[in-house]
């Protein structure tokens, strides 16, 4: 293997900077040559002038953009290819007629919930992109019957959040993300979580969400995979930024100095930046924090972790396996959504493989002592069908897989964010030329499940139902979900939980190394020869 070199290290797209030379040193990422008279900004350029703002995904694009790790880190999903069968079939009668790929099973059941696709999506906080996106995210999510997250701080960044002790009693923003996922919700399939931070925590949003919202997932947020620090968001007023400050969030630069106000009127910066805490929770204090929910009326109690080295990922699931949470979501290193630091998002954390491989030994060593394992849905840059196929299928040691979700963000943004923007165009009569020749010039067309969702919504297509959540719902539902029965139907393998680490091959020695699973060179060698000489 090739050494790991950071030829990115002075020039990234997700900062807006760049380098003069392309022959860039491997070591630094500088130019070769670095001359007085260059207007290009790299990161040590930009960073002269901007500062702190150079350590975050282009202030400029926030709310309208996500980002993530660009970084190679050595072993991710492509490392293992699927393995397809030409005899036999599992889970359905092995005929012709039967064994197609429309009647493959796909439905799963995470900490209980049914999930039409094995999919969740979230989580979107306070930050803009979410609250800009929610339409097409919540009614999208819905209409797919998977489970969506609302992100942390909601209530405590929403401008109309009334506060009586220090506890919020109402929330414009929270009702309306709640109640739109729940207007176009079966009841049946998937259901909406809300996730809390030690600033939610504070403010009450637990009981306000489960009493006067009838939320039934709560979600304690410990981390992500992006980053090991607190959820962060620009503010661009002032009076915003004192008024988060005055709620008791981190506002930094501080807002109520003078000279920065001065500073912010004369445009000499446009953003502040609001933090929040991270907690230190303890086991015991965990074990009766999720007794209290499940009192306060929460039907489920989940977590989500990442970023943390192996013996916290071994003492989340101890804790949780002692206060039987109904799921985790382990978060890995590569994916990311709103506004997290760049150099956290490449340097920090632990890859989604490597990160999988470790829930996977401590959920198999929680097994063997006969203690409960709480089931799991895992995130951290997923995208499509094979990722999914792969993560749950490693999974399962035999008796079904521990990995019954995966949990995506980016990309279902991705797809509202497209979808609208698309949309944009075509009531402009902007868009581009062959993409309106391939697909057509208006939503109806371009859109191949429009036509599908009419039969049921009718004209709600369009109107009270967004094209951006047609969109969302496309991408999950009709591509993510078809493509996988696809690949299910390859295995000969036709209800989820039969895919196993036998479904699947190493192409790299790492690969086997972290995950135990065989090369593909090295699978079946005895019987191979028995079959030939019998």
């Amino acid at each position: 293997m090739s050494k790991m070199t950071d030829i990115y290290a002075n020039a990234r797209s997700t900062t807006g900077t760049s380098v003069r030379r392309r022959d860039v040193s491997t070591l630094s990422g500088m130019c070769p040559i670095c001359v007085k008279e260059c207007t290009v900004l790299c990161e040590i350029g930009k960073s002269t002038f901007r500062g702190r703002e150079v350590l975050y995904p282009e202030p400029e694009q926030f709310g309208w953009s996500t980002a993530a790790s660009n970084k190679d880190y050595r072993l991710d999903w492509s490392d293992f290819n699927i393995l397809a069968r030409l005899r036999g079939a599992e889970g359905i009668e092995p005929s012709p007629d039967l064994a197609v790929f429309p009647n493959v099973n796909i439905e799963s059941k995470i900490g209980g919930i049914p999930l039409k696709v094995p999919l969740a999506s979230g989580a979107y906080g306070s930050t803009d992109v979410g609250r800009n996106n929610w339409d097409g995210l919540a009614i999208g999510a819905a209409l797919a019957g998977i489970v969506l997250i609302i992100g942390e701080n909601v209530c405590g960044v929403d401008k109309e959040s009334v506060f009586t002790n220090g506890k919020v009693t109402k929330s414009p923003e929270m009702e309306r993300r709640v109640k739109l996922f729940k207007e176009y919700w079966d009841g049946s399939y998937g259901d909406i979580a809300v996730q809390t931070n030690v600033e939610d925590q504070r403010f009450g949003v637990d009981e306000y969400v489960i009493s006067k919202l009838d939320v039934n997932i709560v979600e304690r947020k410990w981390g992500q995979g992006a980053k090991a620090i607190g959820g962060e968001i620009r503010v661009s007023s002032l009076e915003r930024a004192l008024e988060l400050k005055k709620r008791g969030y981190i506002v930094q630069p501080d807002p109520e100095d003078l000279a920065v106000q001065e500073a912010f009127k004369d445009g000499l910066f446009k953003t502040f930046e609001r933090h929040s805490r991270v907690g230190f929770p303890e086991e015991r204090g965990f074990v009766e924090d999720v007794e209290w929910l499940r009192d306060i009326g929460a039907r489920y109690v989940t977590i989500k972790t990442g970023a943390y080295r192996p013996v916290d990922v071994a003492w989340t699931m101890k804790v949780a396996s002692e206060a039987k949470v109904d799921y985790i979501t382990f978060d890995g290193a590569g994916g990311g959504t709103g506004m997290s630091p760049v150099p956290m998002m490449n340097e920090m954390s632990t890859p989604t493989v490597y990160l999988e491989a470790q829930i996977l030994k401590g959920a198999r060593i929680l097994e063997r002592e006969g203690k409960y394992v709480p089931d799991m849905s895992m995130a951290g840059g997923f995208i499509n069908e094979t990722q999914m196929y792969k993560a749950i299928a490693m999974s399962n040691f035999g008796n079904g897989p521990f990995i019954k979700s995966i949990t995506m963000a980016r990309s279902p943004l991705t797809a509202a964010m497209k979808s609208l923007y698309f949309t944009e165009l075509a009531e402009k009569g902007r868009l581009p030329r062959d993409f309106a020749n391939k697909y057509g010039n208006s939503p109806e067309r371009f859109f191949i499940a429009a036509e599908e969702l009419k039969k049921e919504y009718g004209s709600k297509i369009g109107n009270e139902i967004p094209w951006s959540a047609v969109g969302v719902y496309t991408y999950m539902y009709e591509r993510l979900g078809i493509g996988l029965k696809q690949m299910l139907a390859g295995s000969r393998k036709f209800k989820l939980d039969l895919i196993d680490r036998g479904d699947i091959a190493s192409l790299s020695k790492l690969a086997a190394e972290v995950t135990g699973i065989p090369m593909l060179h090295e699978l079946e060698e005895e019987l191979f020869e028995v079959i030939l000489t019998s």
